[in-house]
């Protein structure tokens, strides 16, 4: 049998319990037939038996795009096609027909639309619309507290409002905000043609998870990536779109496809699936048809790719110097997988490529990037959404309402804007006033509103009215036993240990001594090592330890033997020298990002679970006292040394930040 890397869908069915529905065969048929195809299989023994593995992966060569005469990239005939844009637009009726029943049919809302054919829905809509009504479609802004403002509210009444984005300070109490969502909800019921808002949050699994509560905290991109099951992907995704939807969030920016090309990266890390390109494709796949499968539109982030770089551009605008060809067959391969897949819509990075686009603008502004490789060379054609504009990488100098200005010319068909815009403020009335007298902006727009109102009927209408609000109950909804059962299995699955020649299980005995920032490892390690001493980190500032807590640490471990240690950032790492240099045994439980554990695999016994999930660390002690087998694979390749490759270069050319 066939083993590799990444295994298709197959999951145990316990009798009894309710199943997740499974995804379609054609689409895991295609994933397990592409791979075969597309990359060289190795042999291999897979940690869980009985599946189809697909061995460490590499994409087939193919020709990088061909550049147009002004610079920009060009169409191609062998592009990807097939994206949730080009599907074919099935009619039970003919264009007549269609247009006999619009005239006849008395519909006055968005909601009345089930009869027509997709095409002629938007139609009806999109002419009904006045400028001012359609232009507010592409816009997606946020609200200030647990409750939304009268401005937000205004925006509805006014001219209605085509996204909102649900942000972490929204969302501290699910219950306050299931009550905000029937707000949204019952204003957008007031809005011109009743067209419900795009409602969005970061929900990716891992650390990026903005809506709280009692949501599921859960192993992460990263952990999927090392146990190399396309079966968690899709269950992962599944459970927490279940959670999104119950609350009345209809769309999730996620899955991140950045590769870990820089595993020392603090903003992406363990929300990579993957250093490997069809490995993070594959994984992605399955993980956006799980969550639409859930009832919530997927979105990929952060196109072109964000993994090239230890910047984060909510502060500078990162520089990539890579060129077209490393870009095609590196970054865009999880992009040109999704998009053949059917992807709903891409978040656009404020990242600069310049030898790609020949200047210093962010891919979320550039035409180049969004026009030219995104849509003609890569033929998407669903809904391109910037990263949220108010961040220092979008910055121009003529302020927000420039900046609105340069991503609706650039491509994007929403901008995402984390502030509750004054609905006559300077920022609407000058993108109105361009809407209105430059006319080859005013088609592009067109474009952009019917995009946008396409992915409304797509995904909205076939559930009705009652299919997208908050359910009665949301918080039935979080944590099920069901779910929680899932991510302790995931967790187990994708334990890593570094070194197998450094590693020995550790038995309950005197002399050893726990030290950590988080409650869940000291609960879980606990119950493992029931007589150990404990040491309380604190995990922040995040890049250097704090010397008095550090010489507390090493009087605390004095009278000790042995220290199991927590490692989750840069500053973990003082810790883990210092108990070396007092000659004590070493165990590091690493989260989050391995980079940060990888120069003590030699030295100490290192065990990688990649988020601090509870279930993480519940299976990170199960390995390490002989419980359970490590079956996880460091998901990271070509790193860099741990010294002497500076922080902030890369092996394909490096990158740098624009002032």
């Amino acid at each position: 049998m066939l083993k590799s890397r990444i295994r298709v869908f197959q999951h145990p069915v316990k009798p009894g319990v309710a199943q997740p529905p499974r995804p379609r065969r054609f689409f895991f048929f295609r994933l397990a037939i592409l791979t075969i195809v597309a990359l060289a299989v190795a042999l291999g023994v897979a940690c869980v038996g009985g599946g189809l593995a697909l061995g460490s992966v590499a994409v087939p060569t193919l020709p990088p795009p061909r550049a147009g005469a002004d610079g920009s990239a060009g169409s191609d005939d062998g592009s990807a096609a097939g994206s949730a844009g080009h599907a074919t637009e099935a009619s039970a009726m003919s264009v007549t027909s269609a247009e006999s029943a619009i005239g006849q049919s008395g519909f006055d809302s968005f909601w009345d639309l089930t009869s027509l054919p997709e095409a002629a829905a938007v139609d009806w809509l999109f002419g009904r619309l006045s400028d001012d009504q359609r232009l507010a479609q592409l816009f997606m802004l946020t609200y200030s507290g647990a409750t939304p403002g009268a401005g937000l509210l205004d925006w509805f009444q006014q001219r209605g409002l085509g996204g909102v984005k649900i942000f972490g300070w929204n969302a501290e109490s699910t219950l306050s905000l299931a009550g905000a969502m029937r707000g949204l909800y019952g204003a957008a019921d007031g809005a011109p043609l009743q067209i419900p808002p795009l409602v969005a949050t970061d929900q990716e699994g891992g650390w990026i998870r903005h809506v709280r509560g009692g949501t599921s905290l859960t192993p992460g991109n990263m952990a999927i990536g090392a146990a190399g099951l396309a079966a968690d992907a899709y269950r992962s995704a599944y459970y927490i779109g279940l959670e999104l939807a119950a609350i009345g969030i209809n769309m999730n920016f996620g899955p991140a496809v950045d590769l870990a090309t820089r595993p020392d990266s603090a903003i992406i890390g363990s929300r990579a699936f993957s250093a490997d390109p069809m490995a993070s494709a594959i994984l992605a796949a399955a993980w956006s048809r799980g969550m639409l499968d859930a009832g919530v539109i997927a979105t990929a982030k952060h196109f072109p790719g964000h993994g090239d770089t230890a910047l984060d551009s909510h502060g500078v605008l990162p520089v990539i110097r890579i060129d077209e060809a490393i870009l095609w067959q590196r970054e865009l391969v999880p992009y040109r997988l999704l998009i053949a897949e059917g992807l709903p819509a891409i978040m656009s990075g404020h990242l600069s490529y310049p030898l790609i686009s020949g200047d210093a603008v962010p891919a979320s502004l550039s035409a180049v990037m969004l026009k030219g490789i995104l849509r003609q060379r890569l033929g998407f054609d669903g809904l391109i959404i910037t990263d949220d504009l108010m961040m220092n990488g979008a910055a121009a100098p003529g302020g927000l309402a420039e900046t609105v200005e340069l991503a609706l010319r650039a491509g994007n068909d929403i901008v995402m804007i984390s502030r509750e815009l004054d609905p006559d403020g300077s920022v609407w009335r000058h993108a109105l006033d361009l809407y209105r007298r430059d006319t080859s902006l005013a088609a592009a727009i067109d474009q952009s509103v019917r995009r946008v109102l396409r992915a409304k009927l797509r995904y909205f209408l076939p559930g009705g009215r009652a299919g997208i609000g908050p359910v009665s109950d949301p918080e039935s909804h979080f944590r099920t036993a069901e779910a929680s059962a899932f991510f302790l299995g995931q967790a187990q699955r994708s334990a890593t240990v570094l070194d197998a020649a450094t590693f020995e299980p550790l038995a309950n005995r005197p002399g050893i001594i726990l030290a950590g920032q988080f409650s869940d490892f000291f609960q879980a390690a606990s119950r493992v090592y029931p007589t150990a001493a404990t040491f309380s980190l604190s995990y922040l500032p995040a890049d250097s330890a704090d010397p008095v807590e550090l010489a507390a640490f090493r009087l605390a471990i004095a009278r000790h033997d042995t220290v199991v240690l927590c490692v989750a950032n840069r500053a973990s790492g003082a810790f883990a020298r210092a108990a070396l240099q007092a000659g004590k045994r070493l165990v590091i439980i690493s989260v989050l990002n391995p980079y940060y554990a990888l120069e003590f695999r030699q030295r100490a016994a290192v065990i990688a679970v990649y988020s601090f999930a509870a279930e993480s660390f519940t299976a990170a002690l199960a390995v390490l006292s002989g419980q359970s087998q490590a079956c996880g694979r460091l998901p990271l390749e070509a790193l860099p040394a741990i010294a002497g490759n500076p922080v902030g270069r890369s092996a394909a050319g490096g990158q740098d930040a624009r002032p």
